[in-house]
C-alpha cells in the first residue's frame, strides 16, 4: 500500500488568514489571568506616573504578564521577554506588545514596590465576593525558603556584642592614658566612667575635646598624636560598625551580609543528614478551599512565634 501523508503546513492557498489566537481554550488560564486583572483597582499604581517624555506601557498589561509569568513559573525578566515573542499565551495576554526585560525589571521593581501585598488581597476579595472562601477558617502551615545570599556571610550578634565589650574596654583604657597625658588635674575633662559603655557619638566628641584641650595646653606630644590617630581612625570605625550591626540585628540572633533580611536557621537535613544552618525566611501561608488566602514572611525559625504576627495581618 502507497503511504498517505498530510499536506504540509503553508503549501496550500487560503482565503483567509487563521487567527492563532483561536486555538487558546475559553478556559485557560491566561485568559482567567486576563479577567481577573480587569478587575483589580490599580489607581495607587496608576498615581506613581508622572507624565511626560516617551509613552508607558499601562500598568494593567504589565500586571497581566507578570500574574501570569508566575503562574507559568517564568521568573527573570529576560525570559519573560522571550516567552512575549515566542508563547502563544504571553502573545495573546500582552496584546503582541513586548516590553524589554529591563521595561518588565523597572516595573516590578519600582512601580509595584509596596503594592503586592495589597493586590493580593483585592484578588482575596474577589474570591470571597464570588464565594469561593468564606474567609472565617484559616488552615496555616510554614516553610522555610533559603536566601539567594552565600551560606558564609553570618554575622552573630553573640560574637558582636564580645567584640564591641573588649573593643569598649581598650577604649576606656587608651583614653585614661591620653588623658594623663594632656593634663595632671580634672579640672577641664572629666575622667571617664569605666563601667560606662560609650558610643560612637560620645566617642566622636570625646575626640574634639581632647584635640581641643592638647592645642590649648600645647603639649602634644607625638604619642598622644598617635594615640588620639589610632581612636579616630580605628576604634570609631569599629565602634560605628559593631554599633551598625547591632541595629540591624535587632532582636535577632544573626543576619547575613549580602541579604541582612536574611537569618540563619537550622533546615532540612541533606542527604547525608547533614544539618543545614543556612541564611532563610520562614514563610507562613493561610490556605481555604486550597486556595491561599493569606501568605507573611518572618525572621525567626520556630512557626510559634509567627502565629500571633500571621493572624493581626490577615
Amino acid at each position: 500500500m502507497k503511504a498517505v501523508f498530510k499536506s504540509e503546513p503553508g503549501k496550500s492557498p487560503e482565503l483567509f488568514p487563521i487567527n492563532i489566537f483561536d486555538k487558546i481554550p475559553s478556559n485557560h488560564p491566561v485568559r482567567l489571568v486576563s479577567r481577573v486583572v480587569d478587575g483589580l483597582d490599580i489607581s495607587k499604581i496608576m498615581s506613581k506616573y508622572k507624565g511626560g517624555g516617551t509613552s508607558s506601557y499601562h500598568p494593567r498589561l504589565m500586571l497581566k504578564v507578570l500574574f501570569y509569568s508566575y503562574l507559568s513559573n517564568v521568573y527573570s525578566c529576560r525570559k519573560i521577554e522571550k516567552a512575549l515573542q515566542e508563547n502563544i499565551y504571553f502573545m495573546w495576554i500582552s496584546g503582541q506588545s513586548v516590553p524589554d526585560f529591563r521595561t518588565i525589571n523597572y516595573f516590578r521593581g519600582h512601580r509595584l514596590k509596596g503594592e503586592i501585598q495589597s493586590l493580593f488581597a483585592s484578588v482575596v476579595k474577589m474570591l470571597h465576593e464570588l464565594e469561593y472562601v468564606s474567609l472565617e477558617k484559616q488552615y496555616i502551615d510554614g516553610t522555610k525558603i533559603e536566601s539567594v545570599s552565600n551560606r558564609y556571610t553570618f554575622v552573630w550578634k553573640g560574637s558582636v556584642e564580645k567584640n564591641k565589650a573588649k573593643l569598649e574596654q581598650n577604649l576606656q583604657k587608651v583614653l585614661e592614658e591620653i588623658e594623663s597625658q594632656i593634663k595632671s588635674e580634672c579640672d577641664r575633662i572629666e575622667t571617664t566612667d569605666k563601667c560606662k559603655p560609650i558610643n560612637s557619638e560620645e566617642l566622636s566628641k570625646k575626640i574634639t575635646e581632647l584635640n581641643e584641650a592638647a592645642k590649648q595646653k600645647e603639649i602634644l606630644s607625638k604619642q598622644t598624636a598617635k594615640r588620639i590617630k589610632k581612636v579616630s581612625e580605628d576604634f570609631l570605625p569599629r565602634l560605628k560598625r559593631y554599633e551598625e550591626q547591632l541595629e540591624t540585628m535587632g532582636d535577632r540572633n544573626n543576619y547575613s551580609k549580602t541579604d541582612p533580611d536574611a537569618t540563619f536557621m537550622r533546615l532540612k537535613d541533606d542527604h547525608m543528614q547533614n544539618g543545614q544552618l543556612k541564611p532563610a525566611y520562614n514563610t507562613q501561608i493561610s490556605t481555604e478551599n486550597q486556595i491561599i488566602t493569606h501568605f507573611s514572611i518572618h525572621q525567626t525559625s520556630t512557626d510559634t512565634t509567627t502565629l500571633e504576627g500571621h493572624l493581626d495581618s490577615f
